[in-house]
């Protein structure tokens, strides 16, 4: 198939998860013989512009009328089969779809998080979950000032989504969502449930995997609230008070708790600050881990850096809410906390670094867990299915969507206590 890749790319000071699986996706398709081209936006040249130029990138994020153009030229000319679209804020806006519908191209788009019913797309306010916007208006993320805690920098966002929902919901053939989780609230809060299937990201085979008992215990992406951060310095302390667990925490990322955890993390011998890590070194880490803590407060639609984990054959401890519910088999290849707790958090780790065999065991399941549902063979499957339903859907062909794949998806929201000894 011949597929354009449609895309506005993160920051590069930060890590994004999302610029990864975007990268992934196409390396994968280009190897399976697919024609695989792009058409991007890049964060980073926000800073480059005029200040008349930066002032302007507001309006841009509902609709921006030069991308309509330019893409939808583009699709003429080169007649792809489909185009796969991911992240459209910033600089790219649903003007996107507009062209591809001037050019009658079918349209699929990844959900890698919730900005269709939520503007700053995390489905959390002040540390706790979130819905007040979900099925309604989004008025009350500008009056919380939901996205960087500013009531001016929120309203785009929630502009674009007031003005784009249809758009969106009528011009996209196939959505994918990358949790069950994630679609049970889109579904709930009306998107069209015969578009929205679930597609989890794929994780490329790993260079390293875990060859003994590791060496430390990992937490591996951006240093902000909503990752469980503080929690973790919390769970961390209360385990170091009644005598450790016998291996370091290692921390590698960096976002705006930085300086906090660099302050934390100074002069200790438990505690390990390695700041941001090339891809390269952050397979290494994984593979040399006893165990890899997610201990998000927000609802994760995915948790990349867990599937990492387990293609590494290393067990997770992660937030029993949100899309980890699904990816850990709680006892099997990893253990599940109760979210926002740090109690139930510290009696994880210490089971999980308590004993060995044990710790092999769930690393062999978590190993097995990803070959069977997260490997590129599944992942290139599903991108090839969704795409083929999106082509004859949109050429008449009359095929029927895939089944959806709901499987244990939480709560109404998706919201699910872990088991630590308790109940969920």
């Amino acid at each position: 198939m011949h597929v354009l890749v449609v895309h506005n790319r993160y920051n590069s000071a930060q890590p994004s998860g999302e610029n990864n699986v975007v990268d992934q996706e196409v390396a994968l398709l280009r190897e399976a013989g697919h024609r695989v081209e792009v058409f991007e936006r890049r964060s980073d040249t926000i800073a480059d512009r005029s200040l008349l130029a930066k002032a302007a990138v507001p309006l841009l994020v509902p609709w921006n009328p030069a991308v309509r153009s330019e893409l939808a030229a583009r699709l003429r000319t080169e007649r792809p089969d489909v185009v796969h679209v991911h992240n459209v804020f910033p600089l790219l806006s649903p003007a996107v779809l507009a062209a591809c519908a001037d050019a009658d191209v079918p349209a699929v788009a990844t959900l890698h998080n919730y900005t269709q019913v939520c503007p700053p797309g995390t489905l959390q306010r002040d540390g706790k979950p979130c819905t007040e916007c979900v099925g309604t208006t989004p008025l009350p993320a500008v009056r919380h000032g939901c996205y960087r805690g500013s009531r001016l920098a929120t309203v785009p966002l929630a502009v674009s989504l007031s003005v784009n929902r249809r758009r969106w919901w009528s011009g996209v053939e196939r959505f994918f969502c990358i949790s069950a989780a994630q679609r049970e609230v889109l579904v709930d809060a009306g998107m069209p449930a015969e578009r929205l299937v679930v597609k989890h990201n794929f994780v490329p085979e790993p260079a390293a995997r875990r060859t003994g008992e590791g060496e430390h215990v990992l937490y591996l992406g951006r240093l902000a609230e909503a990752k469980g951060v503080r929690l973790l310095m919390t769970a961390w302390d209360r385990l170091a008070a009644a005598g450790g667990v016998g291996v370091p925490l290692v921390i590698a990322g960096t976002g705006p708790l930085e300086q906090e955890v660099g302050a934390w993390s100074a002069g200790r011998d438990d505690v390990r600050y390695v700041g941001l890590y090339d891809p390269a070194q952050c397979r290494e880490v994984i593979a040399r881990s006893v165990a890899v803590v997610a201990p998000s407060t927000w609802l994760e639609a995915f948790g990349l850096v867990v599937v990492e984990a387990m293609a590494a054959g290393v067990p997770a401890v992660a937030a029993g809410h949100g899309a980890f519910v699904e990816l850990v088999q709680d006892g099997v290849a990893g253990l599940l906390h109760r979210p926002g707790e740090p109690d139930s958090l510290a009696s994880c780790i210490r089971r999980v670094t308590a004993d060995p065999s044990r710790n092999r065991d769930m690393g062999r399941a978590a190993r097995l867990r990803y070959e069977q549902g997260f490997s590129p063979a599944v992942g290139l499957a599903r991108l090839e299915e969704g795409y083929r339903t999106a082509i004859a859907g949109r050429s008449g062909g009359g095929a029927s969507p895939p089944p959806s794949r709901n499987g244990n998806a939480g709560s109404r929201w998706g919201i699910r206590a872990g088991r630590d000894g308790g109940s969920t």
